[in-house]
C-alpha cells in the first residue's frame, strides 16, 4: 500500500520551548491514524504543521511523495475538522457543503451534483435544504466533515472533533466516523486525548508525550505490550505497584512494596532495582484453579463493589495498596461483598516491569 504522508525528524520551537521534537512517522493511503496524547504534549502543533498553518523550525513534510514546505494551507491537498466544528449558520446545509466548491468556481452543475452526493455518502440525504440550527450534535459533526470530503482532500485532519459531544453521542460518533472512514476510503489522521476514540477507530495509533512519540503501534498491541511506562499508564486502566528487583535471571523476580514476591516480565531493559510492576484489571483472576501454572497467588481484601453495568470492577486492597479487579459478567461472583478476603492470581506474562522513577 502507498505511503501518503511521510514526517522526517520534525521539530518545533518556540523561543526556547520545543513543542515537537523530531517526529518521524509515514501514513498509508486509506488509512484511519490516531495521534494520543494528553493536554500540551504537542499532538494540534503537528496537526497544524501537515495543515500548513505552522511552518516546522526543521524536517521535512511530504504528501504522496511532494515536498510540502512553504506550501500554503489552501494549496495542500488536505483539510481540517476543528473541535467547534466552524459552521456558517447563515447558510443551509447544503451551502455549507458546498462553500468550497463554490470558491474553487466549479460549474453550477458540478456543485450540486457532489453536494447532493456527498450528503448520500454521510447519510444527510434530504437535508440539503435545512438549517444548522435545526441539527443534532452528531449531524452538524457529519456536516463538518462532509464539507471537508467533498473537495477531495488526500488527507482529512480531525482535532478532537467529539469532545464538544456529550458522552452517549461520542459512542455513537466513534462508530459512525470509523464506518465513515471505511466507507469514502480517505486517509483520516485524527488528534486526541481519549484512549478509547484512538483504540475504537484506528488503524495505527501514535501516542504522544512531551514532543515526542513513545509508540506507534496497532491498538490492540499498544494495549497488550506498552513498550513505555507512560503507554503502560496512559493507554487503558492499570494497577501500578512500586517493586524491587531480587533476581533477573533466569526470571525476573520482583517484590512489591506490600511484601509479595512475584515472577514478571520486563518490558524494558532494568538497570535499577527499583521499578514499576503494572497489572491490568482484567489480567487478576478471581479464586484461580489450582493447576493452573505460571501464575503469582496473592490474597485480596474487598473494600467495595464499583456497578457500572457491564464495567463492574472490585476495589480491593493488598496490604496497604488499592487494587482494582474488572469483574466478569457471569453470576460466578455474584456473592462478593465488602470485607471479604478472596485469593487471586495473575499470569506471569500479565506482570509487566518498567523502571522506576528514579532512574
Amino acid at each position: 500500500m502507498s505511503v501518503v504522508l511521510e514526517i522526517d525528524h520534525i521539530i518545533k520551537k518556540f523561543s526556547e520551548f520545543t513543542a515537537v521534537d523530531n517526529v518521524s512517522f509515514d501514513v498509508e493511503e486509506g488509512k484511519f491514524f490516531s495521534i494520543l496524547g494528553p493536554s500540551g504534549c504537542g499532538k494540534t502543533t503537528l496537526l497544524r504543521m501537515i495543515a500548513g498553518f505552522l511552518e516546522p523550525s526543521s524536517g521535512d513534510l511530504r504528501i504522496r511523495g511532494k515536498n510540502m514546505l512553504s506550501i500554503a494551507p489552501n494549496r495542500r491537498p488536505v483539510n481540517l475538522v476543528f473541535q467547534n466544528l466552524a459552521l456558517f449558520p447563515m447558510m443551509d446545509v447544503a451551502g455549507n457543503i458546498a462553500f468550497g466548491l463554490k470558491r474553487q468556481r466549479c460549474p453550477a452543475k458540478e456543485v450540486i451534483s457532489r453536494t447532493d452526493a456527498m450528503l448520500e455518502r454521510v447519510g444527510l440525504s434530504g437535508y440539503g435544504s435545512k438549517q444548522i440550527a435545526q441539527l443534532s450534535g452528531g449531524q452538524k459533526q457529519r456536516v463538518a466533515i462532509a464539507r471537508a470530503l467533498v473537495l477531495n482532500p488526500s488527507i482529512l485532519l480531525l482535532d478532537e472533533p467529539l469532545g464538544a459531544l456529550d458522552l452517549k453521542l461520542r459512542e455513537q460518533m466513534k462508530i459512525e466516523l470509523k464506518k465513515l472512514q471505511r466507507e469514502v476510503g480517505t486517509t483520516f489522521i485524527y488528534i486526541t486525548h481519549d484512549q478509547s476514540e484512538a483504540l475504537v477507530m484506528s488503524d495505527t495509533v501514535a501516542v504522544m508525550n512531551a514532543g515526542r512519540f513513545e509508540q506507534i503501534d496497532t491498538p490492540r498491541n499498544l494495549y497488550e505490550n506498552p513498550a513505555s511506562r507512560f503507554v503502560a499508564s496512559f493507554v487503558g486502566e492499570t494497577n501500578i505497584l512500586a517493586a524491587t528487583i531480587k533476581t533477573t535471571a533466569p526470571d525476573l523476580v520482583i517484590e512489591t512494596s506490600t511484601g509479595l514476591t512475584m515472577r514478571a516480565t520486563a518490558m524494558e531493559e532494568l538497570n535499577n532495582r527499583d521499578c514499576k510492576l503494572f497489572i491490568r484489571p482484567e489480567s487478576i483472576i478471581l479464586m484461580p484453579d489450582n493447576d493452573l501454572a505460571d501464575i503469582n497467588r496473592f490474597d485480596l481484601t474487598v473494600r467495595t463493589i464499583l456497578f457500572d453495568g457491564s464495567n463492574t470492577k472490585i476495589l480491593a486492597t493488598q496490604g496497604d495498596c488499592e487494587i482494582t479487579v474488572a469483574l466478569p459478567q457471569n453470576k460466578q461472583f455474584a456473592h462478593i461483598s465488602p470485607g471479604d478476603q478472596i485469593e487471586a492470581g495473575v499470569h506471569i506474562e500479565s506482570c509487566k516491569c518498567y523502571m522506576g522513577e528514579s532512574t
